[in-house]
């Protein structure tokens, strides 16, 4: 081997060995977390710091729908102004409706409503937090070092800012590409498509039309959205603070995907790709599992969740699904705790809840089908698994069009899903070798990295433990106004350069001119 080429090697070897090791002295972190299937990957990287020897504090909701107690790490639970019923009718607001009734445009604006609702029980949560003296006091004295939260909800950065201390952010995106705003991100409407318009990075002119006036509506929507998010802030910080700026005080940001998922776009030093840190370790099966799955044969078996937040389906939609699978030779594990339907065939199994990482592992399985969350998204480009998509609500819909734009997945419609065309779906993912050939392509260049997803998730908080931040990271364009951050003075002043030298230019021809010609003029009068 060459000398040139050990030096790189090398380095490589110490920058993995530099990750591998402990801290010398392990950290206090404090924990907001968003509940819901947010929770589910940021609980991977707590118990892995707590495994590391950092002491954890979250802070956990009284009532909440997946955050409990953990063996792994302190909890402390604070009191909230709601019960557990109206949590989960509010919950139930969000997807209400989406297995009966196509999309309409005005669905836009009533989903906006249900969210800015759900988000809005949650800042009460969060004042009830801050109202409480005696823990805030208990947190202010706790001396913690990083606050590590989802900023999905405003909280955790208001905590941040209260007692000073770094924050980092973990999440897979916020509405409104707030979280790319709020840090400075540039965002091309050229090639950077708006949410929900459809389209992919590779634009024609029209379409670049549609995604420029969706950029003016998603605007209106994040005055919609982070209205009451801006009044918490303003409430508790001061009254020039708002959302936006609350967050650009960010550390880190651990952004949940990379360029496999997502379109390519700029980003700035303080943003780090952890996408797949859900994948990343698999455990056995259980003993019953094992056998149903192994017993599949070479036509193998299908994976079939709607996510953690949603296992049930009406029980005509669930029917359509049973008549399908009772036609089809793969085996199908399922989640779901619904009423059972009638006749249930010998090749279905119902669970209430799946090891869905472990099965999609699996060497025999076929097929996943989901509805476009990014955890499982995830789980299938890393296993190499081809997806039959039902998007329910939120940024779903966005994902599986990345997804589908790739090649690696049929969508379907839950509202209008029929036998037929469910049928006809499962048989393009499996027998259709350009989807399988895609979903492995995009695996292999998802694993293709130096370090795995929770190592670098873990080193990055432990990067501003170590440092008490990462302020060398942070752009100067967050002390620009809009007018020095785009230039307009420096054109503004180039224009007036250059108006200035042409009117003087033309002053000078004019007083030349005139000269000239009025030389000649009194000798014509003498004569």
């Amino acid at each position: 081997m060459s000398r040139g080429v050990w030096f790189p090697a090398l380095g490589l070897l110490a920058w993995l060995c530099c990750l591998s090791l402990g801290p010398v002295e392990g950290g206090k972190v404090l924990v907001v977390p968003v509940d819901g299937s947010h929770w589910l990957s940021m609980k991977i990287l707590v118990k892995e710091l707590s495994e590391r020897g950092h002491e954890i504090l979250a802070l956990v909701p009284e009532t909440s729908l997946l955050i409990h107690g953990s063996e792994s790490f302190k909890t402390e639970v604070y009191p909230v102004p709601f019960t557990q019923a109206e949590l989960d009718g509010n919950f139930k607001e969000l997807k209400d409706g989406v297995f009966l009734k196509p999309p309409k445009v005005t669905d836009l604006f009533i989903n906006l409503q249900r969210l800015v609702d759900f988000t809005t029980m949650q800042v009460t949560a969060c004042e009830s937090l801050l109202n409480n003296q005696p823990l805030m006091g208990r947190l202010r004295e706790g001396g913690f070092d990083v606050l590590l939260t989802d900023p999905f909800l405003p909280c955790g950065s208001v905590l941040a800012h209260i007692f000073n201390i770094p924050a980092v952010y973990f999440l897979r995106g916020l509405p409104c590409e707030m979280d790319l705003k709020a840090n400075q991100v540039p965002s091309p409407r050229s090639y950077i498509p708006v949410a929900f318009s459809g389209n992919t990075d590779i634009m024609t002119f029209p379409q670049r039309v549609k995604n420029m006036l969706m950029s003016f509506l998603e605007s209106y929507m994040c005055r919609t959205i982070y209205a009451h998010f801006d009044d918490l802030a303003r409430k508790y910080i001061g009254d020039d603070m708002t959302y936006s700026k609350l967050l650009s005080n960010g550390a880190i940001w651990l952004l949940r995907y990379d360029f496999t998922f997502e379109w390519p776009r700029p980003l700035l030093p303080n943003m780090v790709f952890i996408g797949g840190i859900n994948c990343g370790k698999k455990s056995p099966l259980p003993a019953d599992l094992q056998e149903f799955v192994d017993g599949s044969g070479d036509d193998g078996f299908i994976v079939f969740t709607l996510g953690s937040m949603v296992s049930n389906i009406p029980m005509e939609k669930a029917q359509q699904f049973v008549d399908a699978f009772r036609q089809i030779p793969q085996r199908v594990v399922w989640r779901y705790t619904g009423d059972l339907p009638k006749d249930l065939p010998k090749n279905v199994r119902l669970m209430k809840w799946l090891p869905q990482n472990d099965l999609l592992a699996h060497p025999k399985v076929r097929a996943f089908i989901t509805h476009g969350g990014t955890h499982g998204i995830y789980e299938g480009i890393c296993h190499a698994v081809p997806m039959l998509m039902f998007p329910l609500f939120g940024d779903q819909g966005d994902n599986v069009h990345r997804m589908v734009a790739r090649g690696v997945a049929v969508k379907l419609g839950i509202y209008d899903v029929t036998t037929e065309s469910l049928l006809a779906g499962l048989n393009t993912i499996i027998h259709d070798k350009s989807y399988k050939e895609n979903i492995v392509r995009l695996s292999e260049i998802h694993l293709d990295r130096p370090v795995p997803p929770l190592d670098l998730a873990v080193f990055w908080t432990e990067f501003v433990i170590r440092h008490k931040g990462a302020e060398h990271l942070r752009v100067a364009a967050h002390d620009l106004n809009w007018i020095q951050y785009h230039s307009l003075d420096v054109i503004g002043i180039l224009i007036l350069i250059i108006i200035t030298f042409l009117w003087m230019t033309l002053k000078c021809c004019l007083f030349c001119t005139r000269k000239c010609c009025g030389r000649g003029t009194p000798k014509k009068k003498k004569e």
